[in-house]
């Protein structure tokens, strides 16, 4: 990374989320200037809490779905950089709750993008949706940018539209030059300090760390694994260059190697092996056919990302699934979560 962050005035949304913990640290290590807007951690444990990060940068708590309370936000920050990352990101959940994934995922998108209209201030803009906009029809092909937008549950439809919504945004505000606006697709991420519900690798962490047998929903389910600080590092370069480069306001695919395109299966027998005190038999199938849909093979290409940012994965599947497993075995012997969140971080950057 550059000098470029030193100093610059970021707003993270959902800040005290997984990938939201994560960046914030990355930018607090770069010299930014962080500050944050989300709602409280949901889980007892998270990352978050975890890293006392509360401490490191300016911490707001707050409802992206308060058109009102973003607004206050955005003019209090009047940010050079924006990383959007608050939503609700659980394919299950949408299932349940259907309602509050669009107001957050698409109503509190537009809020923010409208208080940074009000404000006035230019500013570079990431909105981070997913790799699931895309209409699946489980085709073994990548998909690329320009492929077809859909989504069969609540979840992936509220970031296709999500999609929609900013290219929108920048046809109807693109000629006043004030924002600066990209999209960034990516799914499937991993690492330590997840702790979320319906997820492979903290499900996968809870019964290793209790000694049972790990239940495993889809095991045959084809998903491209990267770990969090891959997608990370692509958002980090699109801010650099877009800041300085309006052409290259659109959308971008980030997503792993083809090696890491691999099965649910292959996760569990990796992350097992990673932990030192597991056997390799200990997980069975636990698919339920008349479960709620979720994908069982989605993958995207990271083309343009490479031509235009000269971004590219740098961890192979192996790789990405050993350095989760071992952040949670190490915090679990009573390792600092924040030591070992700052060695990754420092091994990454040196690959």
């Amino acid at each position: 990374m550059t000098d470029f962050w030193k100093g610059r005035q970021v707003l993270v949304t959902g800040h005290t989320g997984f990938k939201g913990s994560w960046l914030s640290l990355w930018l607090t290590l770069l010299g930014a200037e962080v500050h944050g807007l989300a709602l409280a951690p949901d889980t007892d444990r998270n990352l978050f809490d975890m890293m006392s990060l509360a401490s490191r940068l300016d911490h707001c708590l707050g409802d992206i779905r308060d058109r009102i309370a973003v607004l206050r936000r955005v003019e209090e920050v009047r940010p050079e950089i924006v990383f959007h990352l608050a939503a609700q990101s659980l394919v299950l959940r949408s299932y349940e709750a259907p309602v509050d994934t669009w107001q957050t995922n698409v109503g509190g998108t537009l809020h923010l993008l409208d208080a940074l209209r009000q404000t006035g201030k230019p500013a570079t803009v990431i909105v981070v949706t997913t790799d699931k906009v895309y209409e699946n029809r489980e085709w073994e092909h990548p998909y690329r940018e320009n492929d077809r937008l859909g989504g069969h549950d609540l979840y992936s439809s509220s970031k296709a539209a999500t999609e929609i919504l900013v290219q929108s945004w920048r046809d109807s505000y693109g000629a006043e030059g004030k924002l600066r606006l990209a999209t960034a697709r990516a799914g499937n991420v991993i690492g330590g300090g997840d702790y979320s519900d319906n997820r492979i690798v903290p499900d996968i962490v809870r019964a290793l760390e209790s000694g049972e047998t790990i239940e495993v929903r889809n095991p045959a389910a084809v998903r491209p694994w990267q770990h969090v600080l891959e997608p990370l590092s692509g958002y980090l370069r699109l801010a650099e260059r877009l800041d300085s480069d309006k052409a290259l306001a659109r959308a971008y695919n980030f997503g792993p190697a083809a090696g890491n395109l691999r099965t649910v299966a292959d996760l569990v027998k990796q992350a097992l092996g990673a932990w030192p005190e597991a056997a390799a038999d200990q997980w069975r199938d636990v698919s339920d056919t008349k479960a709620r849909h979720e994908a069982g093979l989605l993958a995207v290409a990271s083309d343009l990302a490479r031509q235009q940012l000269g971004w590219f994965a740098h961890w192979p599947f192996e790789t990405a699934i050993d350095q989760t497993i071992g952040w949670y075995h190490a915090v679990q012997n009573g390792a600092s979560p924040l030591e070992i969140s700052l060695a990754q971080i420092a091994d990454f950057e040196a690959a």
